[in-house]
């Protein structure tokens, strides 16, 4: 029987939701927080806090929304939703709360790994039995962010040896590798619905999606257990180089006209110049931070918003032509990628007003989200379907 709750009826409706209030609020959050106007996270400490909620808040938001219902287009199989739906979100909420809270260490370690453990458990038997055996890979990839998770918390409470695991590193490789596998399947579909001629070569390229998990799965490793930057450098090239064959087959100029679809390569671009930009921090040539908040503010930020937009127009029975407004919030988004990367480059003297001009503008595409598909996802299919 059909869910009679809109919200509770499929995965991305609450957990788009989720995603857009705290992209939005955490944010605004972390600038009141620089500024003096809100107490920093004394367990999370620095900018600690906020790396923290954008990896395991949203984008772990994001990802569950995402899952939960193209594993049902997927799999022909049903995913959570009512109040197995209702559990995944607290679940999700309770972690938010825990760097507030004054629990043991181990206790905040195995609720914030529940999270996505649980989300791995809600998907295992369509991941599982599904037509297609490389979807499990989501159940691994799941696996690891629920490490990532508790180990952060053991981490920053002390709990464990410092240096032994970079938790954050890890989760921004797994959410980097999911990216990539959403984005091999979602780009040549994508741009092949909206333009009508278009040839995006995906299937003829088997080795080059080959060859580009390999040199994923080196850069991986390498950035996690590599003494040596040179080798760091070299794998983050090798991977940024075979991102960029693959992105060239996917390609169509006339894609750039189209907004729902050009803020989608506009976010794989970004994840090439962060590879790009990580080589060169290996190599001494820039701050790790510019590197990082291309990955993270560009790659995952603008590639995310992106498909929540269009996922929920799909998803509500609409058309898939991006709201003017939301136009303006894919705009607002690369350019608080594009400050926050490149503007401290040649005028370091002002990085406080460009991280402040960046939040604020990242935080408006956000509200913007909210405001403009915040009531779709409330709201019943405008064309009558149940789902």
């Amino acid at each position: 029987m059909p869910n009679k709750n809109p919200l509770l009826s499929l995965g991305f409706r609450p957990f788009f939701l989720a995603a857009g209030a705290i992209g939005c609020l955490s944010l605004l959050a972390w600038l009141a927080m620089l500024h003096g106007l809100l107490p920093i996270n004394l367990r999370f400490v620095g900018s600690a806090w906020h790396a923290h909620e954008m990896l395991y808040g949203y984008t772990l938001a994001v990802i569950a929304g995402f899952l939960l219902t193209a594993v049902r287009n997927w799999t022909g199989q049903a995913t959570a939703s009512g109040a197995e739906l209702v559990g995944l979100v607290l679940l999700w909420l309770i972690a938010r709360a825990l760097p507030w809270l004054a629990l043991p260490v181990w206790g905040d370690a195995l609720l914030a790994a529940a999270f996505p453990l649980a989300l791995a458990w809600s998907m295992r038997q369509p991941l599982w039995n599904g037509p297609n055996p490389v979807n499990r890979v989501f159940l691994l990839l799941l696996g690891g962010m629920a490490v990532a998770a508790a180990w952060s918390h053991l981490s920053a409470a002390g709990g464990v040896p410092a240096g032994l695991l970079d938790a954050d590193g890890l989760m921004l490789a797994l959410v980097l590798i999911t990216l990539l596998i959403v984005s091999g399947r979602v780009l040549p579909f994508f741009t092949q619905a909206a333009i009508n001629d278009a040839e995006p070569k995906s299937s003829s390229s088997q080795w080059l999606d080959v060859t580009t998990f390999i040199a994923a799965g080196a850069w991986l490793a390498a950035d996690l257990i590599s003494p040596w930057p040179m080798l760091k450098a070299i794998t983050a090239l090798a991977f940024a180089l075979s991102l960029a064959a693959r992105f060239a087959g996917w390609h169509d100029r006339r894609a750039w006209r189209i907004p729902i679809l050009a803020v989608l390569y506009a976010g794989a671009l970004w994840l090439m110049l962060g590879l790009i930009l990580d080589a060169g921090a290996e190599l001494g040539l820039m701050a790790p931070n510019v590197a990082l908040h291309a990955l993270t503010a560009g790659a995952i930020g603008v590639f995310t918003l992106g498909m929540m937009v269009r996922v929920t127009l799909g998803h509500t029975g609409r058309a898939m032509v991006s709201p003017p407004s939301m136009t303006a919030a894919f705009v607002a988004i690369n350019l608080a990628a594009l400050i926050r990367v490149v503007f401290p480059l040649f005028w370091p003297a002002q990085y406080n007003h460009w991280m402040l001009l960046s939040g604020l503008l990242w935080s408006g595409a956000f509200a913007a989200f909210l405001v403009v598909i915040g009531p779709m996802l409330l709201a019943p299919r405008v064309d009558g379907r149940p789902i």
